[in-house]
């Protein structure tokens, strides 16, 4: 039988597998045409496809209201009111220009979604920060720790065997200016390297994406073990906090986009992996595209400010506005709450 009845008098529990199978077509069919209008526009379709547009919305807004109404799993809920919160908007919804969606993403689209994954954040910073105590102690108790956690190539000379005179040039820029040019690279390419494996690996249930982040974290307390060791610590803190604000913060949010897709993978409830991937990725991609954003900024910050910002007041200061403009901007308590796409 298509279709059973459930405990409450007159209430029709339908089979979600036979139902699946027998309207997923034409779901696939509109989300393609969907994907194709939000990439390129009406153009991107055939006179037939424009036709059979509405239609298929409409078949999918059934589709929907059979779903709740019978109980049907709440991923495939979740990804109906997707599906047609978005066709609803290339049907009826007012055209907008590059310009204008650009700007509804730092207005809305980002900040909503990184509030959205706010405990998935919390975890990533969570690992972040106990992974950078950990190295820190480990390191300042046995410095030989410091090259089994940092890769080879990464310290250029800012290991536990240099002097406090030459840590502290490579500061505030009294050694090879070349030298600590390439050094801010290096460090640069490899966190941005973080993030972007955080996320993408995030597919393997969050595992990867978890393990990337307490390597990262690590490195981070051994570097500052370092400069720490020689009477350094709170210069090596300046230098590092000018840019590292949005580095790292950057560097969280791609993992709490990891772990969103992670968990949803992992936990889909009774729906299909994929399906389930497939509603909470979107969100997770929002933020991980602001994340990009996050990480060309503390490449700017690092090409000009560290390096030319010589007082460690200052270096702190902008570190500090950096970080209470990023907090203020996504989690200010007086921001409203946009809708969430039912």
């Amino acid at each position: 039988m298509s279709a059973l009845v459930g405990d409450t008098p007159g209430k029709v529990m339908v089979n979600a597998s036979r139902f699946r199978a027998a309207h997923e077509q034409d779901w696939r069919q509109l989300e393609n045409i969907v994907n194709r209008i939000e990439r390129r526009g009406t153009r991107a379709l055939t006179e037939d496809e424009l036709m059979a547009l509405p239609l298929l919305y409409s078949a999918a807004l059934s589709s929907l209201s059979v779903a709740r109404e019978t109980s049907l799993d709440r991923a495939l809920v979740t990804y109906l009111e997707a599906l047609c919160a978005r066709a609803y908007f290339q049907i009826y919804g007012v055209p907008t220009s590059f310009w204008r969606q650009l700007a509804s993403f730092f207005a809305s689209g980002w900040p909503m979604a990184t509030r959205s994954l706010w405990r998935e954040t919390l975890a990533a910073a969570v690992l972040t920060f106990v992974a950078a105590l950990s190295g820190f102690l480990l390191v300042l108790h046995d410095p030989s720790f410091f090259y089994s956690i940092m890769p080879d190539g990464m310290s250029n000379g800012r290991d536990p065997s240099a002097s406090a005179a030459s840590l502290r040039a490579t500061l505030y820029g009294g050694g090879s200016q070349k030298g600590l040019a390439v050094f801010a690279t290096s460090l640069f390419s490899h966190n941005a390297q973080i993030a972007i494996f955080a996320f993408a690996l995030g597919f393997a249930f969050a595992i990867p994406t978890a393990l990337l982040l307490l390597y990262n974290g690590m490195m981070l307390g051994a570097f500052l073990a370092v400069f720490t060791s020689k009477g350094l610590g709170f210069e090596a803190g300046g230098w590092l906090f000018i840019h590292g604000t949005t580095e790292i913060f950057a560097t969280i949010l791609a993992g709490a986009a990891g772990f969103r897709i992670g968990t949803a993978i992992a936990f889909p409830g009774r729906a299909a992996r994929t399906d389930y991937a497939f509603a909470t990725g979107r969100q997770a991609s929002i933020l991980m595209g602001g994340a990009v954003v996050m990480l060309i900024m503390a490449g700017l910050l690092e090409g000009i400010g560290r390096q030319t910002i010589q007082s460690d007041v200052i270096r702190y200061g902008i570190g500090s506005f950096m970080l209470i403009g990023w907090l203020t901007y996504f989690y200010a308590p007086w921001k409203k709450h946009g809708p969430t796409g039912s």
